[in-house]
């Protein structure tokens, strides 16, 4: 069962892992799902079901997935589940010698590019959401003059906010109403 606490990722070999863009869309398609077959992810990623298979068994061995309590009576399906409700990567952790640093590199522009996907495919299909939730998605952008220090802070206690709005969703007896949020904050320097 996925755990609440979130895991910094600091080995290369789970981070060259997470950092293959059909991996990372089958980690985004199975947290979504929260638990599913190689079948059914291959049907939303739209790729065989023997290459999903291999990708889940490849994540499930760095222990970003694993495997849930089987769903249905057919003991052939094999059931998934991410290990992990959420997960972080700092650059400090890989900056140590030149290919950790490309690993970090390439993982966070596959990450940003998968934000900017999922937040174009958003604006193109907005007419077709309910006005309720039209109105209630949330596209802003702060510029605050701060110190490193201050930086780290403001992300760890915007992080601590998140995870009390997920932990809350977590503990909600129904699903009614619900759907899935994307929730993106990028906070980094930036000079003139």
């Amino acid at each position: 069962m996925a755990t609440d606490e979130s895991r910094r990722v600091t080995e290369l070999d789970t981070l060259k892992a997470l950092a293959h863009p059909l991996r990372l869309r089958l980690y985004r398609a199975l947290y979504q799902a929260r638990t599913a077959t190689a079948s059914q992810l291959a049907d939303q990623v739209d790729e065989a079901v023997s290459l999903v298979s291999y990708h889940l068994r490849k994540l499930a061995a760095h222990g970003v997935i694993e495997e849930a309590d089987r769903q249905s009576a057919d003991g052939r399906e094999r059931w998934w589940q991410v290990a992990l409700s959420s997960f972080s990567v700092r650059d400090q952790d890989f900056r140590d010698a030149p290919e950790r640093a490309a690993t970090y590199s390439a993982f966070t522009r596959l990450a940003f590019r998968e934000h900017v996907e999922l937040y174009e495919r958003y604006l193109d299909e907005q007419s077709a959401w309910e006005q309720e939730w039209r109105s209630a998605a949330v596209s802003s952008r702060y510029l605050a003059r701060l110190t490193a220090d201050e930086l780290r802070q403001a992300g760890d206690e915007l992080g601590q906010v998140l995870k009390k709005w997920q932990e809350h969703a977590d503990a909600a007896p129904d699903t009614e109403g619900r759907e899935n949020v994307v929730l993106s904050l990028y906070g980094f320097p930036t000079r003139p």
